[in-house]
């Protein structure tokens, strides 16, 4: 703001540009001096532009991956009295940061923020009065021996139970499908029976269904009428047992690894 003002000031004056900005005349006027003349400047100030040099200084030295704690501990070597938090207030300040060591994680919804969204019929209501009334489904991914597994879940909601699942070794584009198809086989439906399946929009799978009416046949294009507008099944209901059962299918599925994923 005091150099906007330093460029408007011969225009319009200090103190109307100080009547809209948030900045009083006197602080500006006090900035200018402290900058022909460093000494006005509080100790902490001038304390924190001699450390900012060194930290600074050490980040670069370090090939620029130094984090606040090795950065504060070679200021320590060096002999300087230094917190952890300033260090951490400065580095902060001065837009530097260390690089973070940790395992990456894979992505497995991509939505396309193009497609065509078509209304929710649950709007994150996931209630249900008898069983094969609301499906939600979802799908995450399981570390093994030989490599990431994908599965994909359709979950009762009434019941709180997978009634449908694929495991596959690649995010092959029917994985969602083949588990709601199994779903279907497994729990057959009379004719009057109406039965939402529920998903979140993510495209990765060419499965941009997210709420939708069975069919006779299964799940008719003609009646893919609502898709969800986020990951709320996901976030809701469907992650807990995602979670669940990824930490107790790695042991069953990194023992077997003579079979081949399917």
């Amino acid at each position: 703001m005091v150099g906007f003002i330093d460029a408007h000031r011969n225009v319009y004056g200090v103190e109307p540009i100080c009547a809209v900005l948030p900045i009083a005349p006197s602080v500006y006027y006090e900035r200018r001096a402290r900058r022909r003349d460093p000494d006005r400047c509080p100790p902490r100030v001038r304390r924190d532009a001699e450390f900012g040099g060194h930290i600074r200084r050490v980040w670069h030295e370090n090939r620029a991956v130094y984090g606040v704690r090795k950065v504060w501990q070679q200021l320590r070597r060096e002999g300087w009295s230094i917190a952890r938090c300033t260090v951490a207030r400065l580095m902060r300040q001065l837009g530097l940061r260390g690089v973070v060591r940790g395992r990456r994680f894979k992505t497995t919804t991509h939505s396309d923020t193009g497609a065509t969204r078509p209304p929710d019929l649950v709007t994150r209501q996931f209630v249900a009065t008898r069983p094969n009334q609301l499906w939600v489904a979802d799908l995450t991914y399981v570390a093994t021996w030989r490599g990431f597994a994908y599965v994909a879940f359709v979950i009762d909601v009434f019941a709180r139970r997978i009634v449908g699942w694929r495991v596959s070794s690649s995010l092959r584009s029917d994985l969602a499908l083949d588990a709601l198809e199994q779903a279907l086989y497994d729990r057959p439906l009379a004719g009057d029976e109406r039965l939402i399946h529920h998903s979140d929009r993510g495209v990765q799978l060419k499965f941009n269904r997210s709420s939708q009416h069975r069919t006779e046949r299964g799940c008719d294009d003609d009646t893919k009428k609502a898709f969800g507008t986020g990951r709320t099944s996901e976030t809701t209901l469907a992650r807990p047992a995602l979670g669940s059962a990824a930490r107790e299918a790695t042991p069953v599925l990194g023992g077997n690894c003579d079979r081949t994923l399917e």
